[in-house]
């Protein structure tokens, strides 16, 4: 794409059709007053040569009729002088005007008429031979009409085309507009549609146009997409029912069984399946687009129960650096398994100790936890969050998790607003989470 085309690319589609529409007339306007300009003037021209000819042939006319001086009386638009017997004129100058009168003459038929164009007049030169000698008859016509008639049109032309471009570019901005309008509705429709309403549809106009159509496209995809949507809430449903029944009852029957290294062996994985299945599903919750729950969370007691619970790695110090009273608005369920995965993970790649530290900062809640355990390196800090990614590939399945804490953090975090990265710090790493506060009344 050219630097042109990427710049026109950047306005919007009102503002491109006013400019071509704009163009296009001035485009036109431009020819037309040249061609206007241009023909008015060969037009005042050829009358100026018209009355300047007319003007001779009358004079060449009353040559046998008039007196000798009769150029007086018809003043300084004509003029006549005479010519040697020998000399054939096609063309002739304009002579003084104290030539010799002339007398009777007969007029006889032009040889060839020649017109001369000076400064302010235009002047028509009429051969005439006579019975005394060949003669020229010299008339002249002003073209100060002319000029006044073009120098009004170029004083009416020079502001109507601006003003008339003017009126041009605001009526197809408004035109525009008024077309565009359904779009704008229907894309601030689509902008407030998401997962938890897509029973809503965007207004259809009543003009039968290509709107029209791209709306009740629009409303036939969402349809679908509802559609989709619903059977995804139902599969969810129907697994989180079929796959937490037979593991529960497996799990029991491996409780009281007899104690046996396999049986053992057997009970950890149905636990690590309860896990991953119980995992799988708040995932599928939570792309599905399910509404969080609106209820106040104290978030400094959630963290502080998740993160004193007890973990395989007891060697691990969790120290606490909580600040009372921040309260957040969501899922209490959920805000727990953001932070017992957060301080989870910490505990599992942590030295010997992990800070959990709560506080508030520009009306949101900051979650931050560090360990100081061999850190995140850069290039894998968008990486952790992405589903079954493990950076650790020698650590053992059971003990290095299944890949899926972080991502379900991060979309906890996502579904109530906020936002979880990896921040700097040294040694280890550090997970920042932002959530939003209520507004204060």
């Amino acid at each position: 794409m050219t630097l042109g085309g990427r710049w026109t690319a950047r306005l919007s589609v009102r503002l491109r059709a006013t400019l071509a529409a704009t163009a296009i007339v001035a485009a036109a306007l431009g020819v037309a007053s040249a061609v206007l300009v241009g023909v008015l003037t060969a037009s005042l021209e050829e009358s100026a040569a018209a009355e300047a000819q007319r003007r001779a042939t009358v004079a060449a006319d009353l040559l046998d009729t008039a007196e000798p001086h009769f150029t007086r009386v018809l003043g300084e638009a004509v003029w006549i002088g005479r010519l040697a017997p020998d000399v054939v004129v096609r063309s002739a100058p304009a002579a003084p005007a104290d030539a010799a009168p002339i007398g009777p003459m007969v007029p006889a038929a032009p040889m060839a008429v020649g017109t001369a164009r000076p400064e302010s007049f235009t002047v028509a030169t009429l051969p005439v031979r006579t019975e005394g000698g060949n003669v020229v008859v010299q008339a002249r016509a002003s073209r100060q009409p002319a000029a006044a008639a073009l120098a009004t049109l170029r004083s009416v032309l020079l502001p109507g085309v601006p003003a008339l471009l003017l009126l041009v570019a605001g009526l197809t901005w408004l035109a525009v507009g008024r077309a565009l309008a359904p779009v704008s509705a229907i894309r601030r429709e689509l902008a407030d549609i998401t997962g938890t309403d897509l029973h809503r549809r965007v207004p259809v106009p009543r003009a039968r146009d290509e709107i029209t159509r791209l709306a009740q496209t629009t409303n036939r995809t969402l349809d679908r997409l509802e559609q989709a949507v619903g059977r995804h809430r139902r599969f969810v449903a129907d697994a989180a029912h079929e796959l937490r029944s037979p593991l529960a009852v497996l799990r029991t029957r491996l409780e009281i069984a007899p104690p046996q290294p396999l049986t053992a062996e057997a009970l950890t994985d149905v636990e690590r399946i309860q896990r991953l299945t119980a995992d799988l599903l708040l995932l599928a919750r939570l792309d599905a687009g399910a509404p969080p729950e609106h209820e106040e969370v104290e978030l400094g007691q959630v963290a502080a129960e998740e993160a004193m619970r007890t973990r395989p790695r007891t060697d691990v110090r969790v120290e606490l650096r909580i600040e009372p009273g921040i309260v957040v608005h969501g899922c209490g369920e959920q805000l727990r398994r953001l932070v017992a995965n957060l301080v989870d993970n910490a505990v599992r790649h942590a030295g010997t100790a992990v800070v959990v530290d709560l506080r508030e900062r520009a009306g949101d809640a900051v979650l931050e936890i560090g360990d100081d355990g061999p850190g995140i390196p850069d290039e894998h800090r968008d990486a952790v969050f992405d589903r079954f990614t493990r950076l650790d590939e020698a650590r053992a399945r059971d003990a290095g998790g299944s890949g899926l804490g972080l991502p379900i953090a991060r979309d906890i975090t996502a579904h109530h607003g906020g936002t979880l990265v990896v921040a700097d710090t040294t040694p280890g790493a550090l997970l920042r989470a932002v959530i939003p506060m209520p507004r204060r009344s």
